[in-house]
Formats: structure tokens, sequence, C-alpha cells
């Protein structure tokens, strides 16, 4: 078990993330009491891209991440975001490290890409948005269409109407600690 105020949890984005993808699971964890960091790119703001939208500066980029440090790492969706995190390579070689070493990993809407990216996904039970279910399947995952679906620690949601148990299952994975989780080879 691990107590929430004991936790760090790691962000990963860009610019293009989904607002309320960010900002809800990221307060929620904050005033639980969770330590709570971003990592991007580099230490420039960023946020969703529109008009109107919240900004957030990252605190360290991707190459300072040191993923012992953290209990979970957080992979908010939006269309752009995960697509421009695919593409860096030290972002998906963070998440791999993660499933490594047996640590939670959260991803909702388009972010799953990155479990994809990663090759971490065969055998894995997960959903997401519905436009890169075949992405996914393809990577080897079970794909369901469910609000949260949680696989040995790894957790995943559809779209922002889920945040709710998405947040609520992000918490519960956090306190109930580490989960084994067995990193599949890609079939020859």
């Amino acid at each position: 078990m691990t107590n929430i105020t004991n936790s760090k949890v790691l962000f990963l984005a860009t610019n293009g993330f989904q607002e309320e993808e960010m900002f809800s699971p990221y307060e929620m964890l904050k005033e639980n009491g969770a330590t709570v960091h971003l990592a991007s790119f580099d230490t420039d703001a960023i946020s969703a891209g529109e008009s109107d939208s919240r900004e957030i500066t990252p605190d360290m980029a991707f190459d300072k991440v040191n993923v012992d440090d953290y209990d979970a790492v957080v992979l908010p969706g939006g269309l752009a975001n995960p697509d421009k995190l695919r593409t860096s390579d030290k972002a998906v070689q963070i998440v791999r490290d993660f499933a490594k070493h047996n640590k939670i990993i959260a991803a909702i809407c388009h972010g799953p890409w990155m479990l994809a990216e990663a090759d971490i996904l065969r055998g894995r039970n997960v959903t997401s948005y519905k436009s890169i279910k075949t992405d996914l399947i393809n990577a080897g995952a079970n794909w369901t269409d469910k609000e949260v679906v949680v696989s040995n620690g790894m957790i995943t949601s559809r779209n922002p109407d889920d945040i709710p148990a998405f947040n609520a299952k992000l918490l519960e994975e956090i306190r109930e600690g580490e989960h084994k989780r067995t990193l599949r080879k890609k079939a020859a």
C-alpha cells in the first residue's frame, strides 16, 4: 500500500493536450497530497492550443526524468499531444521504463498511442478513443469499449466523459502500489 501523500506522479505532455484530461487528474492528485511533476520536450509553457486554453509550465525536460523517483505516469490525450510525444525516443523510453519497473501507467483518450509506441500492450486489456482502437489492437491489446479498464496497473479511459472513473482508478491503483507486469516480446 502507498499513502497518496507519499506518492510522486509524473505527467508527460506537450502542446495539444486535451485540457480536461491534463488538468483534472493533475489537480486531483495535488489536492489529495501527491507530488506531481510535468515533463515535456523542454520547460517552455505548453497548452491545449486553443486561444483561451490554460497554460502549464513543465518542471523538466524528458532527459531529466528519473523513473525511479515516481510511482506513476499519466498520459493525457488530445489528438496532437500523444502524436507528438511518440516521436520522442526519450518519452517513449520513459513509458517503457515505467512498465519495466512495474509502476502505474495511466492513459486517456489518444494517450494510449504512447503505450502502443512503447510496445507494452501485448495481451493487455485496454480502452481508448475509438479512432485509435485498430492501432491498439494491432499493437497486441485486447480493446474494449468501457469508461475505464485496468490491466495490471495500466489504466486506460476513452474520453473526457470518463475522467471521474479515470481519476478514481488512478487514486486506487497508486494506493495499491507496484504491479507485476511482463513485457512481451514482438512476434517473429
